[in-house]
This record gives structure tokens, sequence and C-alpha cells, in this order.
């Protein structure tokens, strides 16, 4: 009796070891919702070792060059362009509703737009989740007509919001794994100040910045400060190099 009771135990704690054990398609799935970067200033230790642009800090490494476009309006940065490799990506943080995110309206609104502009937007999942891909026209040093491709990435953090525009060698998902990873290292400063959703959170310029002139590129449209421009992005004074 004493055996015939244990082994029944042991038969009523088995189904709930069992359900304790996730299935490969949830592990996958809890893999997907793990946060994969940018991360929130709460989530690291000390800000020594970054660059300070003051909402966005970005992790030096060799090669890595970092730009901030200005407002020709207002002459306040208004994004950070980070060059590797061949490729670039542009980022803007954003305020978000404390509730829920923004990248899925956003996308809905840049896909209308790039439609409108025959843009030729196609969503396809990437690195960061569901992103949009489009091309937009260009000329190259040649003279020829052709196009310049883009990549449109957003990631949803704690009250804010962050749009990335790969370009370039980056524009490929394959082929803009390091830049990539640059990006997965950046952390957002959302600070504690009330600021209305889609709000550009404020970049600053370093003290020891190197300032350099503009590269001219009239096939370009200035881009706006908005959340969701469609214009591909712009040349801008090169502020710092790291590396």
């Amino acid at each position: 009796m004493f055996g015939r009771k244990k082994k029944q135990q042991a038969q009523d704690a088995a189904p709930e070891a069992q359900e304790a054990v996730p299935t490969t398609e949830e592990a996958a799935a809890q893999a997907r919702q793990e946060p994969q970067g940018p991360l929130d200033v709460s989530q690291i230790e000390s800000r020594d070792g970054y660059l300070d642009l003051g909402s966005v800090l970005v992790r030096p490494r060799a090669g890595l060059a970092v730009r901030l476009e200005v407002d020709d309006r207002t002459q306040r940065p208004r994004s950070v362009t980070l060059d590797l490799d061949g490729g670039s990506v542009q980022v803007q943080a954003f305020a978000a509703p404390r509730s829920e995110g923004l990248w899925d309206e956003v996308r809905r609104e840049l896909v209308e737009s790039l439609r409108t502009s025959n843009g030729e937007p196609t969503l396809e999942e990437g690195p960061f989740g569901l992103q949009v891909l489009t091309r937009f026209p260009a000329t190259a040093s040649d003279g020829t007509r052709g196009f310049r491709l883009a990549r449109f990435v957003g990631v949803d953090g704690p009250r804010w919001f962050v749009r990335a525009v790969f370009t370039g060698t980056a524009a490929v998902a394959a082929e803009s794994t390091a830049l990539e990873e640059v990006v997965r290292e950046l952390v957002v400063v959302r600070g504690d100040r009330p600021m209305p959703p889609r709000e550009l959170l404020p970049l600053t310029v370093p003290e020891n910045a190197v300032r350099e002139p503009d590269d001219e590129d009239e096939d370009e449209e200035p881009q706006p400060q908005d959340i969701a421009p469609v214009a591909p992005p712009r040349r801008g004074p090169e502020i710092t190099e790291i590396g």
C-alpha cells in the first residue's frame, strides 16, 4: 500500500511538472517577446563609457561614426545618424503613451504615405519585428538615375518609441548585423518631464564634438521633424567619430 501510494503521488505531480516546461514554439514566442534593444536607461548600471547625446546614449566601437542631423529652422539636433561598414542608420526617439506602443500605428501611416508617393513599401519580419522596406529615386555619381533602398524599423519602449531608418548596405538586413547590434546597444533616456506622445525627445551636442561642413545633395529633400517622414536621411554635420 505504501509503495502504491507513493507511485500515485508521483503520477499526480507529473502533469504539473510537464506544464511548467514550455514547448519549442512557446520558447520561441517568449524569445521574440523579450526586449532586443535599444535599452531603457533603467536597464544599465552606469552611463560611463557611453557617448551622451541627451535622450540617446551610444556605446563606442571601432569604426563607428556618429552624426547629429540639425534642423535648419530651429538649429536643434533632430536625429542621430550612425555610420559603420558602408551602412547608415538614422535614429530618432519620441515620447510614447504609458499604456501602449506606437509602432503599429506609425507603421500603418508610413505605409500609406509611401504608397501615396509611389514609394513601393513592403512589409516583412525582420530582426526587430515587422519592418517596412521601400526605395527612393536617386542619382548616381555618374549621373544615371536609380533607386536608394531604405528599411524602417520601430521599437516600443517604456514611455518612448524609437524609429530607425537603415540605408546604404544596412538597408539589406543580411548585410547589417554590426549596425543592428549598435542599435540594440543604444540607451534611451526618456526623463520624467510630461510630454505628449510623438514629441521628439531632445538631443544635445557633446561639448567636445567636432563639427564639419554639411555635404550638399540637391537630390534629397529636407526631412521633416515629425514622426513618420518618408524622405531618405540626408548627410549632416559629422560631430564625432568613435574608434
